[in-house]
């Protein structure tokens, strides 16, 4: 049975009723209770067809926007094919978020600022006119970009999926990339990306696997378990014997949007992987770095951390 109908309903009813829609919960469940997400909620369960991984002609992969990071995290398919997203999804929350967050809701879900999480102050993303953070407690802010607001993107997913090129299907629009949903980040003053209330994320679409590829994912955290990352990275490589044929980077953590690298991917392609070009290539993502007063140690946690995902990708196999 087609969802089509289901999913017109649903965004006619966020029209009418106002409020958001939700997935699996775990982010609007946290606003809810910190009295920032006053709903209502306009819930995405019937919507059947939005679970799971199909395979598309010429070999990529459909995955439905309510399929769970723990399902991303096991699917064979995915595992093989794609291992980038199986990694990244792997890292996420914990185990019992896993179990419940989405692909979708991971893509747009709301940053953890602390002072857009407190019902106390106003700030731009709740439609106020200003951004606390900024001349506040911004430790955990951006490091590069200058736009507005100083609140990273929290999307693992993604970050991971910058690195396919992937396109996000979107119910009752064009497709658009991964990229499209969150722009450069100067329009991200009231959310966190781009789509309109009552547009539904469907599915994300991933193009055919890269024979051979290495994947590598890190996030650098202040402590050991559960914790969002202060910095984190993802890297696709392919290898011909010790020469890189091919190379995607992306960073989160670190700007008001996922950040694909191509400065480090240009450092690295055609070139051996040895450990003076892997640091070389992680070095250049120096020239990004804009630190805010209280975020200048990222940016040696940035170079640090996409050199950390290279020399695992790069690392001899067998």
């Amino acid at each position: 049975m087609s969802t089509e109908p289901i999913l017109t309903d649903l965004s006619a009813a966020v029209l009418a009723r106002g409020g958001e829609l939700r997935a699996g919960g775990t982010d609007t469940t946290a606003r809810q209770r910190s009295g920032i997400a006053p709903g209502p909620f306009t819930d995405l369960d019937g919507a059947g067809r939005l679970r799971g991984c199909t395979p598309l002609p010429g070999g990529g992969l459909r995955i439905g926007a309510l399929t769970t990071l723990a399902a991303l995290t096991t699917d064979p398919r995915v595992r093989s094919g794609w291992p980038a997203v199986a990694v990244s999804a792997g890292t996420a929350a914990t185990p019992q978020i896993r179990a419940a967050g989405t692909l979708g809701g991971n893509l747009l879900q709301r940053n953890r600022c602390w002072y857009y999480r407190n019902p106390h102050f106003s700030c731009l993303q709740k439609g106020g006119s200003g951004c606390p953070a900024r001349e506040g407690d911004h430790h955990f802010g951006v490091v590069s970009g200058a736009g507005p607001c100083v609140a990273p993107h929290p999307s693992t997913l993604a970050m991971a999926l910058l690195t396919y090129d992937a396109r996000a299907e979107i119910h009752g629009e064009s497709q658009r990339t991964v990229a499209e949903l969150y722009g450069d980040g100067d329009r991200l003053h009231q959310a966190d990306h781009l789509l309109a209330p009552d547009r539904i994320l469907t599915a994300v679409l991933l193009p055919p696997p890269l024979p051979g590829e290495r994947a590598a994912c890190h996030r650098a955290t202040s402590r050991a378990h559960g914790e969002w990352p202060l910095v984190e990275a993802t890297a696709r490589l392919a290898l011909d014997g010790a020469t890189v044929t091919h190379a995607a980077v992306a960073a989160g953590g670190v700007a008001r949007v996922p950040l694909r690298l191509p400065e480090v991917e240009a450092a690295l392609i055609g070139r051996e992987a040895t450990p003076e070009v892997l640091a070389a290539a992680a070095a250049t993502v120096l020239a990004r770095c804009r630190p805010l007063p209280q975020t200048g140690y990222k940016t040696t946690l940035f170079r640090d951390t996409v050199l950390e995902v290279l020399e695992r990708a790069a690392a001899p196999t067998g």
